[in-house]
């Protein structure tokens, strides 16, 4: 997109280089970060939020001096959502002397697992598989160690595990007796990943747990999937999707008359997704306050948005403060990096160990406390549930329950 930073590669290799904020400096004075975003694929309805916020962030980082003197090339690439891309992409990237990455996607992001292990790349993406939280495979039913990818937030897999936990107490309150459960999404990694974690802990918890229905990642007429949910009396239907896709669900079941409560992942909740959808109490997770709370790090944030591309316009959802988050995250321990023997990808990693609760400076309110350490990659466990309304020609959204999900052993990588 035009209105974004992109620095092509030719220019990543030139000896000197304009980096958005910072005046031209010498390539020595700066590092190359990778910046996969989604402004034209599948993913783009909340891409086009988190990514600016990942851009916007380094703009304002670089603004106040870099990486103590050190400025960041961030090269934004849209790839579209399409993993032969990513994979290219990185390969040229890797070639430039990247030295961090920050992703997107969880089909290309689980792909990159082993490229960015190899070539030493941590990598913050906007996915939140559980599969990339194993960084040493303690877990032998792990796919692959991820000992090089991190994310900011809960995964998919530990979100859906509060949703469930939340509607357990909520099926108890309405008096519901051996509530139903039912996980609807593509058959793509994002909506797939957190399956059958979410379903194994919805029996433990004494839902029945019906079949998943496979619906399309993109809007359509989705009645005959409504239909089956009808038919399997689910109580509770959780969305892998995002978006239209989510909108086109909601708005199809209220057709065919399907009563339930719908639950979204990460990216499934929104001011925008509830208005679109005309929606009813949809339930969904974040890890930010929403724009414009009342919190001390907002400040920082408004300072950002006014400072940056203006793509997200004056209203953003809290999509875009997450991407704020993984940026200032990776800030943080590219500084451990270079006053512990310089700004490499391993030292980066090293530095993401660094510290307990943490909250990067200027954010306080904002982020919640993290932590990732070198056996596990779990940096969040607590979820924040939220309600979302439309009423009166607009969402309001109210929190409605935190919930600590439990850091069991079996669930690592899970």
């Amino acid at each position: 997109m035009a209105t974004l930073h992109r620095l092509t590669l030719t220019a990543a290799l030139a000896a000197t280089t304009i980096i958005a904020g910072a005046p031209a400096l010498a390539q020595d004075d700066s590092v190359l970060v990778g910046h996969l975003a989604d402004y034209t694929g599948a993913t783009s309805f909340v891409g086009k939020q988190y990514g600016p916020g990942v851009a916007d962030a380094f703009k304002e980082i670089n603004a106040d001096g870099g990486i103590d003197g050190t400025m960041v090339e961030l090269d934004t690439v849209d790839y579209a959502y399409k993993v032969p891309e990513a994979i290219a992409q990185f390969k040229k990237w890797v070639g430039n002397d990247m030295v961090a990455l920050q992703g997107w996607g969880t089909a290309d992001t689980e792909a990159l697992i082993s490229f960015v292990a190899r070539a030493e790349i941590p990598t913050i993406s906007g996915s939140y598989s559980a599969h990339l939280t194993d960084p040493q495979g303690k877990n032998a039913n792990t796919k692959a160690p991820a000992p090089f990818n991190f994310f900011y937030g809960p995964s998919y897999s530990d979100a859906c595990r509060a949703l469930v936990q939340w509607a357990a107490e909520d099926a108890k309150e309405k008096g519901t007796e051996n509530p139903t459960f039912v996980h609807t999404g593509d058959n793509h990694p994002y909506p797939n990943a957190p399956k059958e974690a979410c379903a194994s802990y919805a029996e433990e918890l004494g839902f029945t747990v019906a079949q998943p229905v496979v619906v399309p990642l993109a809007p359509g007429d989705f009645k005959a999937q409504c239909l089956t949910i009808k038919d399997s009396g689910a109580q509770y239907v959780y969305m892998g999707n995002l978006g239209g896709s989510v909108v086109s669900l909601i708005k199809s079941c209220n057709t065919v008359g399907v009563e339930a409560t719908y639950m979204g992942n990460p990216w499934a909740g929104d001011y925008q997704t509830v208005e679109a959808a005309e929606a009813q109490n949809l339930i969904f997770p974040s890890s930010t306050p929403f724009y414009g709370a009342d919190v001390p790090g907002m400040g920082l944030v408004k300072k950002i948005l006014e400072n940056g591309g203006g793509q997200v316009g004056d209203r953003p959802t809290h999509h875009y403060l997450r991407g704020i988050c993984s940026a200032y995250y990776m800030k943080e321990a590219m500084q451990w990096a270079k006053a512990n023997g310089g700004i490499t990808g391993k030292n980066i990693r090293d530095g993401m160990y660094q510290k307990t609760d943490w909250v990067p400076e200027g954010l306080e309110g904002v982020c919640s406390p993290s932590t990732w350490t070198p056996e596990d990659h779990r940096g969040l466990l607590r979820v924040t549930i939220n309600s979302g309304s439309f009423t009166d020609g607009k969402a309001v959204i109210k929190e409605i329950a935190e919930i600590d999900v439990p850091r069991r052993e079996e669930w690592l990588g899970q």
